[in-house]
């Protein structure tokens, strides 16, 4: 009989010990086993493998880098009522007047520059900025057709070093130009 591959001597021993006890099933005879020959030993059996801590290094910490800071939204915060109630009412003077009407994109764009500049210098709260009335043109046609300036005004605020400077934007009393002005209200100098 051919033993099953790999079996040990005492493997063998027990296998026919195990084959001797059960009676075969009808039409089958009984395996012979062979015994190992008396002077032959056992192989050692293989050590238990020895399992060893495994020290893994603790994972490197690596820094998340922070998101850029998204687009600045200046003129959405909200003021006090003292403050609402006077812009809209018309009932409080502006410190300082920027006149853009009727100067070319690059001029208005430099002069409300230099102008904020000087509004800041001076320590002055709320700018008058006079923009001329918006036309309705399609988005396309604002580089050319008039109110150009206007169509421009929020960007270049935005996109200006004078952002963080910046309180709050709102619409201008009817006396002070009404849809062809903005008022830019500006934070305290520290």
């Amino acid at each position: 009989m051919k033993l099953p591959r790999g079996l040990t001597a005492e493997e063998q021993a027990a296998w026919a010990h195990l084959a001797s006890s059960v009676d075969p099933l009808a039409g089958r005879t009984r395996p012979k086993v062979v015994a190992a020959p008396a002077g032959q030993t056992a192989p050692p059996k293989p050590a238990a493998p020895k399992f060893t801590k495994v020290v893994r290094p603790p994972p490197r910490m690596v820094p998340v880098p922070t998101p850029p800071p998204g687009p600045r939204r200046i003129g959405h915060t909200s003021l006090d009522s003292h403050w609402d109630r006077k812009l809209k009412s018309g009932s409080i003077a502006p410190d300082y007047t920027l006149d853009l009407h009727d100067h070319y994109l690059d001029a208005a764009h430099d002069r409300l520059e230099s102008g904020l500049s000087q509004a800041r210098a001076m320590d002055a709260r709320l700018v008058l900025v006079i923009t001329g009335r918006p036309r309705p043109v399609e988005a396309a046609d604002r580089g050319s057709k008039r109110g150009v300036i206007r169509a421009k005004l929020l960007d270049w605020l935005a996109a200006g070093p004078h952002a963080d400077a910046i309180a709050a934007i709102r619409k201008a009393h009817r006396k002070h130009g009404g849809e062809g002005a903005v008022y830019v209200v500006l934070r305290r100098n520290r």
